[in-house]
């Protein structure tokens, strides 16, 4: 594995990668859970992770470039205040809702990094060849990153996560949280776009500026392909979690492959789930 870009903070390593074994084509951006970072997830996923036919990710993508970043280092309240690697802080797995204040900073930190990986990799390949996504809280953080993309991205991939304010978009989308957010100048005489308005709020929980286009430019983030996956004997995210952020990502106009696995814990099936990924990535992926 080399470095993938040469500037990072103190707090934590370069970004981690495997090179393609073929002309470079399409790139994974892939994000580690809670403790974890890009170098034992990596390897775990690539070297353990293998379809029913014994392949790995990268033999089955022989032209794809595999990025594993990594998160700061955090106090987190949900463990004591213990130094941890983790996109953001966190005071429940079980109910990631809670004390949302204290996660706002580590939303804006890692969006603002991990937008930067995107950009690098869209200097040589177009967004329609990255694909995006992660595991348990960096399934969490990359569906957030993707609501806050100007483009649409190749597929996103989620792994036993969850979708952090959920129950906000959902307001949003019931009508109850209207004239919360916008993008720009919108029309005060047309009908309210919801789903505009829920991205809008996701822009300015990442500290992100509006952005000055149409709902149709702002929404093309909404077309990318989306796989999630969650183990219905899930001791630290609840399947419910999963079900709950497939729906709301559906309502927003996703398209979203959602699957259960009846004997799963807090992991990626091996290798039922990597077939399925596999297979969705294959229907989606130009």
């Amino acid at each position: 594995m080399a470095a993938l870009l040469a500037t990072t903070r103190a707090s934590r390593p370069p970004p981690v990668i495997i090179q393609p074994t073929s002309l470079h084509t399409h790139t994974f951006v892939l994000l580690h859970g809670l403790g974890n970072n890009g170098d034992r997830f990596g390897n775990e996923l690539l070297e353990t992770g293998l379809s029913s036919d014994g392949q790995t990710l990268n033999t089955i993508f022989p032209c794809a470039r595999f990025v594993f970043p990594t998160a700061e280092w955090r106090r987190s309240a949900a463990f004591g205040r213990v130094r941890l690697t983790q996109w953001f802080n966190l005071s429940s797995l079980s109910d990631p809702s809670q004390r949302q204040e204290i996660q706002m900073d580590g939303f804006a930190e890692s969006a603002s990094y991990i937008r930067s990986i995107i950009a690098h990799e869209i200097e040589t390949l177009p967004p329609g060849k990255i694909i995006l996504g992660g595991l348990s809280q960096g399934c969490a953080m990359s569906l957030l990153i993707l609501l806050s993309l100007e483009f649409s991205l190749g597929a996103c991939i989620g792994m036993s996560g969850w979708l952090p304010y959920r129950h906000d978009i959902d307001d949003i989308l019931g009508g109850v949280l209207d004239d919360i957010v916008s993008f720009g100048d919108e029309d005060e005489s047309a009908p309210p776009d919801l789903s505009y308005q829920a991205l809008g709020l996701i822009r300015g929980i990442l500290s992100l500026d509006d952005i000055n286009a149409d709902a149709a430019s702002a929404k093309r983030c909404l077309s990318t392909p989306l796989f999630l996956g969650h183990g219905e004997r899930d001791e630290k995210v609840d399947c419910r979690l999963g079900d709950e952020a497939a729906s709301t990502l559906s309502s927003l106009g996703m398209d979203v492959t959602w699957k259960r696995y009846p004997d799963l814990g807090h992991w990626y099936q091996i290798p039922g789930e990597i077939d399925d990924i596999v297979a969705f990535l294959n229907t989606t992926l130009k």
